[in-house]
């Protein structure tokens, strides 16, 4: 237990931020988003804190004792209730590596989603009070170490998403919500019921010598705490185990979001307002794929193994089927969304090859997608607030009339294309490292290296169509960045030129607990071969 108990002050703050929201007159719309943004504002500085205090030699993964700034007590204590004897669920946080980088992410793109929003008109407290509660899901997702936390956390952001776009959205916004919705609530369907096969096939000892079932994740990987008659148990293997793991990893491909899980990503993104797309594709993304390196991997190691081969499929069929949609589109911001599902594939195929390199790759790029499409949809939301289209073809010469702008748009492009000395290049450039070793995925990763020069293709095409050429004198009269919208695009091109350049800080971050991953896969391969079935 830190002295201070920093996660869940940089989870629960917004609740806080919340709660004065709801309780200030709609009329003081200026104090409501002033208090949003000092939430906001105060999460990054927690979040700089933890990075500065952070031990980068703790590997974290399985062990509690090498995760940091934990918090642990007893949430949910019931004595002698039935058949099922103690029931006891703790209040379980703690971060590593894997989740540290994600920590930071979700607080930077927060803030720079806070600033964008100050455009927002429609009922503001509805607004603000939807967007903290968001936030605290989005936190708690990342810190969550016990089963039963995480899935609050994971269906807490349900809600407040559903409602931000079905009412603060586009023409489609009540198709785009439901779609999101519907998605969303069938992949947690098939999370909960593995988390309840999981939780009777797990015990843990209590101080007393008692044992009792458990949510947490850790000793979920733990083959000596496994019941032997459990559902799910190592200690009892067959076909339950391969049915969960693909249930699981479902549920999680349906937030990443996955092929063939994919379709109501670009609609998602059309309808929300710009604030909204950037957290969508900044944060919620990446916990599809954050799940699965925290949960799927770790829990079923062997048949994470068996089944690498198509996880690095996905991956490949992400990269380039995304890039082929991004390809084929007029609206300036469905290009982006398809753009996100041919980077998150590049994740994929990293976590695919199971070596540190590979993983490491994965990490980075979740982090760097987050900062770099981010930065994507806010340019189209800074054009779309002065012309009020997304159509590519009805631009021209755009940089004639907002040369700093363009300049920003330049800079963001050629992250998303993976131009050395931008952070987009470093992440793909492990990636593709990391899976070309493994003999298994070599062909995939050979196929998948024609995302960047597809990704190249759509990006320069959509720069030539809207920024360069002859001006189209119907938007003669645009106005070049003003002083909140250089707020919010400067914080990302300093982070995208810092890690582009000087990734070691990030890397070093990640790098004791990706190794423990690794290892622990690998040691669990051949503990679970010892068992009878495999």
């Amino acid at each position: 237990m830190h002295s201070v108990p920093y996660l869940s002050l940089i989870t629960f703050l917004p609740i806080l931020g919340m709660i004065i929201v709801l309780a200030l007159p709609k009329s003081q719309s200026k104090a409501i988003k002033y208090v949003t943004l000092l939430v906001t504002g105060i999460q990054v500085v927690i979040a700089a804190l933890i990075m500065a205090n952070y031990n980068y030699s703790l590997g974290g993964v399985f062990e509690e004792s090498s995760f940091q700034f934990v918090e642990k007590f007893k949430w949910i204590y019931i004595d002698g209730f039935s058949w099922l004897g103690k029931i006891k669920i703790d209040y379980f946080v703690g971060i590593d590596g894997i989740s540290a980088p994600l920590l930071l992410l979700t607080a930077i793109v927060t803030f720079i989603a806070t600033i964008s929003s100050w455009k927002i008109d429609k009922q503001l407290k509805g607004y603000f009070a939807l967007f903290l509660l968001l936030d605290t899901g989005m936190m708690g997702v990342f810190v969550a170490l016990d089963f039963f936390l995480f899935y609050i956390f994971w269906e807490l952001m349900l809600l407040p998403m559903y409602f931000l776009i079905g009412i603060w959205g586009g023409p489609r916004r009540e198709y785009a919500a439901i779609k999101f919705f519907l998605y969303t609530l069938l992949g947690s369907i098939f999370i909960l019921l593995v988390m309840i096969g999981l939780y009777f096939s797990t015990q843990e000892t209590l101080a007393d010598g008692t044992r009792v079932f458990t949510f947490n994740m850790l000793s979920m990987m733990n083959v000596d705490n496994s019941v032997a008659s459990g559902i799910l148990s190592p200690l009892n293997p067959n076909n339950l185990r391969f049915i969960a793991y693909i249930a699981l990893f479902a549920g999680f491909a349906i937030k990443i979001p996955m092929f063939p899980f994919h379709t109501w990503l670009p609609d998602a993104h059309v309808e929300a307002p710009t604030p909204i797309s950037v957290i969508l594709a900044g944060v919620l993304l990446k916990m599809g794929t954050y799940g699965i390196l925290r949960i799927s991997f770790p829990i079923f190691p062997e048949i994470t193994e068996q089944l690498a081969w198509y996880i690095a499929l996905f991956g490949m069929i992400n990269i380039i089927y995304g890039a082929l949609c991004a390809m084929a589109q007029r609206d300036f911001k469905k290009m982006i969304a398809y753009s996100s599902v041919s980077h998150m594939g590049y994740v994929l195929l990293g976590m695919a090859s199971l070596n540190t390199m590979g993983i490491s790759g994965a990490v980075l790029q979740m982090f760097n997608h987050g900062t770099i499409t981010a930065m994507l949809f806010l340019i189209v939301g800074v054009l779309y607030d002065r012309t009020h289209t997304r159509d590519m073809d009805a631009f021209g010469g755009v940089a004639v009339k907002m040369p700093v702008y363009t300049g920003v748009v330049t800079v963001a492009f050629f992250a998303a294309i993976g131009l050395p000395s931008l952070s987009g290049f470093i992440s793909e450039a492990f990636v593709f490292l990391g899976a070309f070793a493994v003999d298994l995925i070599r062909v995939l990763t050979i196929i998948s290296t024609a995302g960047i020069l597809l990704g190249a293709a759509y990006m320069l095409w959509a720069l030539q169509r809207v920024y360069l050429g002859k001006l189209n004198e119907k938007w003669a009269d645009l106005k070049d960045l003003d002083g909140r919208e250089y707020a919010m695009f400067i914080p990302l091109i300093l982070i995208i030129i810092f890690i582009g350049v000087y990734p070691s800080p990030m890397l070093n971050l990640m790098n004791s607990s990706v190794n423990t991953m690794v290892k622990f896969i690998a040691d669990a391969q051949t503990i679970y071969n010892s068992f009878a079935g495999f």
